[in-house]
C-alpha cells in the first residue's frame, strides 16, 4: 500500500501540470493563475511564476523550455525569464477553446487536448479535438487537428518510442465514453483510428497520466461519486489494470514522477492538494 504524503493542502484551487525540472516539482494553481515550485531539499512551495491566464497541463521540451496550456487565455504558451510568449491561439483561423493538457514529442511538436465544453465564452469552434503545434524551422508552430472522434479529449501521453499516443476520453455527458485509447503515430506524424485499451463506462475515468520506465501507464482515475472512488490506477500496454491505490483526495487530478531517478511519484487535486509517493516500486520514464 502506498503511503501519500500530504505537501499541499487542499484550498479549493485546482492543481495540476505537475512537472519535474530536475531539481524540485512545478505545478499550476490554476484559480490564483499561478504556477507553483515545489524543493523538495527545502520542503517548500514557492510561487513560480505569476499571471498567467488559467494555467493547466505543463510539460518541457528537449531544450528544457516549459510550455502550458492556459485556459481561460484559450492559447499554448511557453513560459520563460519571467516572460510568457504566445505559441498557438487559433486552428483553422479560429479561437482555441480550453487548452487541457499536452504532451511533446521527440520532434518538438506539442500536441495538446482541446475541450470546448470547458470554454468561458461563445466557443468558435464547434467540436473537441486533439491538436497538433508543429514546429517550424523559424521557431513558430503551425497547429493541425489531429482527431476527429473525441469529444473530449483530456490527459494524453507518448508511448516510450513515441508511436502511439494515450489520449483520455473524458466526457461526462451521460451518453459518452469514458475511455483510455491508443492512436498509432503514423510515418506522417498523423494519427490512425483509435484502439480503446480501457472503457470505464458510466465512472469518470482518467484524468492526467505518466508514464513508467516499463512503459506502463500511471493515471489518475475516479472520484467519490462513482465505481471503486479516487484511485491510482497502473495500465500496462493492452489496457489492464496491473495495480491500483486508492487516493486520500476525492478527485486526483494529475501525476507525474520526480525525485532522484524519477522514483518519487507527485499528484495534484481538484480540491488543491500535492501529495508526494516514495518507494512505490516504480520509475518514471525520461522522454527527453
Amino acid at each position: 500500500m502506498w503511503k501519500f504524503e500530504e505537501i499541499k493542502r487542499s484550498n479549493g484551487n485546482l492543481t495540476e501540470g505537475p512537472v519535474w525540472d530536475g531539481n524540485g516539482l512545478i505545478f499550476t494553481d490554476g484559480k490564483s493563475n499561478r504556477l507553483l515550485r515545489f524543493d523538495p531539499v527545502k520542503n517548500s512551495i514557492d510561487i513560480y511564476f505569476e499571471g498567467t491566464m488559467g494555467p493547466n497541463g505543463l510539460n518541457f521540451n528537449s531544450n528544457t523550455e516549459l510550455f502550458g496550456c492556459e485556459q481561460k487565455g484559450r492559447k499554448i504558451v511557453k513560459y520563460s525569464n519571467e516572460n510568457v510568449e504566445t505559441v498557438v491561439t487559433e486552428l483553422d483561423g479560429k479561437k482555441l477553446s480550453a487548452p487541457n493538457d499536452l504532451a511533446i514529442d521527440n520532434n518538438d511538436n506539442i500536441w495538446f487536448s482541446d475541450q470546448i465544453g470547458n470554454v468561458d465564452t461563445k466557443p468558435e469552434l464547434s467540436f473537441s479535438c486533439v491538436v497538433k503545434a508543429e514546429r517550424n524551422s523559424d521557431g513558430s508552430y503551425t497547429s493541425k487537428r489531429m482527431t476527429y472522434d473525441c469529444t473530449s479529449p483530456n490527459g494524453l501521453i507518448f508511448s516510450k518510442d513515441f508511436k502511439e499516443l494515450y489520449v483520455a476520453q473524458s466526457d461526462f455527458n451521460g451518453n459518452q465514453r469514458r475511455q483510455l485509447r491508443s492512436y498509432q503515430v503514423d510515418t506522417n506524424n498523423n494519427l490512425k483510428s483509435h484502439k480503446v485499451l480501457h472503457d470505464f463506462g458510466p465512472h469518470r475515468g482518467i484524468d492526467g497520466m505518466a508514464l513508467d520506465s516499463d512503459g506502463n501507464i500511471v493515471a489518475t482515475c475516479g472520484w467519490e461519486v462513482s465505481g471503486p472512488g479516487p484511485m491510482i490506477c497502473i495500465f500496462d500496454k493492452k489496457g489492464r489494470i496491473i495495480l491500483s491505490e486508492r487516493t486520500p483526495c476525492m478527485r486526483p487530478s494529475n501525476i507525474a514522477f520526480g525525485g532522484k531517478n524519477l522514483e518519487d511519484i507527485y499528484i495534484t487535486s481538484l480540491e488543491g492538494h500535492l501529495y508526494r509517493v516514495r518507494n512505490s516500486g516504480l520509475k518514471g520514464n525520461k522522454l527527453h
